[in-house]
């Protein structure tokens, strides 16, 4: 049985990472106070609080892509991955790297898709047809 991680990063805004995480995202709002928020993040505990966010280099190359290092991630299952896709497709999302299918074929073929929230903070959402293949070598 997987157990939730528990993630904590800084935001510049309350207000706009709330509509970012629970209006675009869609995540669930836990507690909050004027410093910080809890969303359920996929299943995950993740806590927004008030600050500088932390920097980021492009450095991390993985297939033909250099993704943008620290990152936070989430797995899927393949269908709602397709359907979030979908949705921020259709909601004009930047896309760091667009949603795009990475090591076809092969051990760990998986779709994948970067983008930034409203501070800068990189996200990347893989989605898996098999959840075998999360740690095929």
């Amino acid at each position: 049985m997987n157990r939730p991680f528990h993630a904590a990063y800084h935001v510049c805004d309350l207000n706009e990472a709330r509509i970012f995480y629970r209006d675009v995202l869609g995540c669930t709002e836990g507690r909050c106070t004027d410093t910080w928020i809890d969303f359920d993040f996929f299943g995950n505990q993740l806590s927004l609080h008030l600050g500088t966010p932390f920097s980021t280099t492009r450095t991390g190359r993985v297939g033909e892509h250099h993704v943008l290092m620290p990152h936070l991630g989430v797995v899927l299952p393949l269908d709602e991955w397709l359907t979030l896709a979908e949705r921020l497709t259709h909601l004009g999302m930047h896309f760091e790297i667009p949603p795009v299918t990475r090591f076809a074929g092969e051990p760990g073929e998986q779709r994948t898709m970067f983008f930034l929230d409203p501070s800068g903070n990189p996200i990347e959402v893989k989605g898996f047809k098999d959840f075998a293949g999360l740690f095929a070598q």
